[in-house]
């Protein structure tokens, strides 16, 4: 997945400290047949690195590589961060073949060919015209993981099936049976990171399944990646599947329509009627204390 150094991310010239804005100059028009990638400063953590679905914080500068203007920028202040899922089929292709696989710390330079970023397209909100080329230069602040990394545990016998993708996105297989009357949870990988509280804001990737239809409503792994709730801010099922679960763990909760969309008559642009279980696989990933008042 990460794009190769070459000639043309060897002849951006990036100056000035790690986390602070660059000086970038190079010579446009500038562009590659495919995104190339050069390092410019390296992390020194060679164990935290991107990997696919990971939640990557970064500064970046982002330029058009044609005519050499500056599109866009973070601010370089704490908070001001910009925050990429390493999935190429949510976010531009060449601009994750610049983060994926760096290390935090890092500062990556990347030359995007219009294939790889807008396209004949372009971006009128960022002012690249169709068939511009893009620079990117990004900091690598913070590498979150996007999977659950807990332990496997035995399946629970009567509940559905869970087979994960090699990029541990998963596939439930619901059982030809009638669902369960009563919330049921079983852990799929047990972690061993803070515990979930009532009302914390918890950061997950999941995906919904209906058990009387056996069709996907909702899922993170195909929109931006991981993404927060609150656990009083769904549906009751999913808040206590998430509660006194630790970080990293992964769990599949089936809900029974009372604990679900069946108190609000259901969510038929989901397609769920008010008398649907609903299934979800959640991976935990981060848990936030929320205050009130």
């Amino acid at each position: 997945m990460p794009a190769a150094s070459g000639s043309a991310s060897d002849a951006v010239t990036v100056t000035g400290e790690f986390g602070e804005k660059p000086t970038i100059t190079f010579t446009a028009p500038l562009t590659a047949d495919t995104t190339q990638r050069s390092v410019s400063i390296a992390g020194k953590d060679a164990e935290d690195v991107a990997r696919e679905n990971d939640e990557v914080t970064i500064q970046f500068s982002l330029y058009n590589g044609t005519t050499g203007a500056e599109v866009t920028t973070t601010d370089y202040t704490e908070g001001t961060e910009a925050k990429f899922s390493v999935n190429e089929d949510v976010y531009l292709v060449g601009l994750i073949r610049t983060i994926a696989c760096s290390t935090v710390g890092s500062r990556v330079v990347g030359v995007i060919p219009p294939s790889e970023a807008f396209g004949a397209d372009g971006s009128a909100d960022l002012s690249v015209a169709g068939g511009e080329s893009l620079v990117f230069v990004a900091d690598i602040v913070a590498i979150a993981p996007g999977v659950a990394t807990g332990v496997q545990q035995d399946p629970v016998p009567g509940m559905p099936t869970v087979t994960l993708a090699d990029d541990g996105a998963p596939t439930i297989t619901i059982p030809d049976a009638d669902p369960p009357t009563e919330l049921k949870i079983a852990v799929l990988k047990k972690g061993d990171g803070d515990i979930v509280a009532e009302g914390d804001e918890v950061r997950v990737q999941y995906v919904g399944m209906n058990w009387q239809t056996k069709t996907v409503f909702d899922q993170s792994w195909t929109k931006n990646g991981p993404v927060s709730f609150t656990t009083d801010g769904v549906v009751s099922g999913f808040g206590q599947a998430l509660v006194g679960q630790a970080v990293g763990s992964q769990v599949i909760v089936v809900i029974p329509p009372a604990l679900g969309y069946g108190p609000s008559g259901g969510n038929p642009d989901a397609g769920i009627g008010a008398e649907d279980t609903i299934v979800f696989v959640i991976d935990i990933l981060g848990t936030t204390p929320t205050t009130s008042g």
